[in-house]
């Protein structure tokens, strides 16, 4: 007998045989093709694994399209540019994929120098997974290199990239800064004819370590109307001795950046860096990231509020023992930064010993309406400043606990601009603030190291002295509903 789903199916290929449409299944299927750069034939059909091509040359020869997959053998090592040419279609992307024993080691391509291990440009719909990308030339100034790289240039929209489980390292380029770096994994915009940008852009489960300049990117220099991409997930990502930016999104709309781990970043280069931020994005949101190991005292600060930043919001980061600090609030010249929100987060013995910075700097041009609360800031260096401002205003502290050095006279407040308000202060100056909680947080550690450590003892005077906020965010940094009235800094357990 024939059962009724059995029907279902009969009858749904007859009727698109009968329309002239393939199954789906049959119209995403593709064709798969090897490469096997220890074994393999370039005068081989590439077809089957027993007749793998051998360079990434002859694959970057090959047209791709909707449905075909690309595969590399595992346990090989490929020399040369992976530039494939093609383009996917929605729901059958091109897949670049490993192939062959899952005990072996990643397929790896090493550049040598060139402009990208793997290079795509114009082109929409790629899934990228499982590879091992390096490029490592001449020690040089003048030329920009990348692990991956993906361009567009007068292009228009480009759907849908991912990049999950992919490790980029040893890349040396010369101390480019956006939007056209050397870095790890690049997404990049250019041209000015076209209005031009990414939607759908996915990378996850990655890792870059010891690349120059940026770790994980995408930017643009179109800067008209439909300039944002859209649809950015950076998650689950670990950077790692990065020359220059940890993670950044550049003219993004409704970016997600979170659950990165960011390790050593500012290393190498001579210009300004950030751990984890953006760049005239609106809407970006950054959670679970942790940032550490930033070097330098300029702009190197874990996080960062930049030009023309609108609506971004910190939630649930931790940041800890950074040269550069936790926090910068900076509006570029000439930009809009407003309605930023940086608040449940952590900061942990970050530092900047060099004036105007401090652990959270407040430097540039003034902006509007950045509200930074229900933070928990704590340092154990008495040559810092917790907080420090050079004259902007449009910066409000609110149900912050603020603790310094416990040494001396701790760790000063130098920002006479700033509002400040219901904040707790511990061995350090009260700023101008009517509702300051003078006190001993009376953390569940004396010397804090961890997020664990600024746990709140029973009896704390941060316990239901703070202000609840309409924001939408009911749990805290460790998971705690936010009771109401809310503890002041981050943990807000009952």
């Amino acid at each position: 007998m024939t059962s009724r789903r059995t029907s279902i199916v009969i009858l749904t290929a007859l009727a698109a045989a009968a329309t002239g449409l393939a199954p789906a299944a049959e119209a995403r299927s593709g064709t798969a093709y090897y490469v096997d750069c220890a074994q393999g034939d370039d005068s081989a059909s590439g077809t089957s694994a027993a007749a793998a091509w051998r360079t990434v040359g002859k694959a970057s020869g090959h047209v791709l399209g909707p449905g075909d997959r690309l595969l590399l053998k595992r346990g090989t090592s490929c020399t040369g540019v992976l530039a494939p040419k093609g383009a996917g279609a929605a729901g059958a992307p091109v897949r670049i994929d490993a192939y062959g024993d899952k005990g072996a080691a990643k397929p790896r391509i090493e550049a040598q120098g060139a402009r990208a291990a793997l290079h795509l440009v114009n082109t929409e719909q790629w899934e990228i997974r499982n590879l091992d990308l390096s490029n490592t030339g001449p020690a040089t100034t003048t030329e920009r290199r990348a692990g991956l790289y993906v361009q567009l240039t007068d292009y228009g929209t480009a759907d849908h990239f991912v990049v999950d489980g992919a490790d980029v390292h040893d890349v040396n380029g010369a101390d480019f800064k956006d939007p056209d770096p050397s870095g790890g994994i690049l997404f990049v915009v250019q041209g000015s004819a076209k209005p031009t940008r990414f939607a759908d852009v996915r990378v996850e489960d990655s890792t870059v370590r010891h690349v120059d300049r940026t770790g994980i990117g995408v930017m643009s220099t179109w800067d008209g109307p439909g300039k944002f991409s859209t649809g950015v997930r950076f998650q689950r990502n670990k950077a790692y001795d990065v020359g220059g930016d940890g993670i950044v999104v550049h003219e993004t709309s409704k970016a997600r950046v979170e659950h990165n781990h960011v390790d050593g970043f500012n290393m190498r280069s001579a210009g300004y860096n950030a751990g984890v931020w953006a760049w005239e994005s609106e809407d970006a949101l950054y959670q679970y990231n942790e940032v550490t190991g930033g070097h330098g005292t300029r702009d190197s600060m874990a996080y960062d509020i930049d030009g023309g930043n609108v609506r971004n919001t910190y939630r649930y980061n931790y940041s800890h023992d950074n040269e550069g600090g936790f926090l910068l609030v900076c509006n570029g010249e000439g930009k809009v930064s407003d309605g930023n929100r940086i608040h449940d987060n952590i900061s942990v013995n970050d530092r900047n010993t060099t004036s105007p910075y401090a652990v959270i700097s407040v430097v540039c041009g003034a902006a509007t309406d950045t509200q930074v609360y229900r933070n928990t800031v704590v340092t154990d260096r008495a040559d810092t400043a917790l907080v420090a401002n050079n004259g902007p205003t449009g910066v409000t502290f609110r149900d912050n606990v603020f603790v310094g050095a416990a040494t001396g006279p701790g760790s000063p407040i130098k920002d006479t601009v700033s509002t400040y308000e219901g904040n707790l202060y511990w061995h350090t100056a009260q700023p101008r603030d009517p509702k300051a909680v003078n006190a001993d947080p009376l953390f569940v550690s004396a010397a804090p190291a961890k997020p664990g450590d600024v746990r709140l003892k029973d009896g704390s005077p941060a316990r239901g002295a703070g202000t609840a906020v309409e924001d939408g965010t009911a749990y805290d940094y460790f998971g705690n509903p936010i009771p109401d009235p809310p503890n002041i800094g981050a943990d807000q357990s009952s």
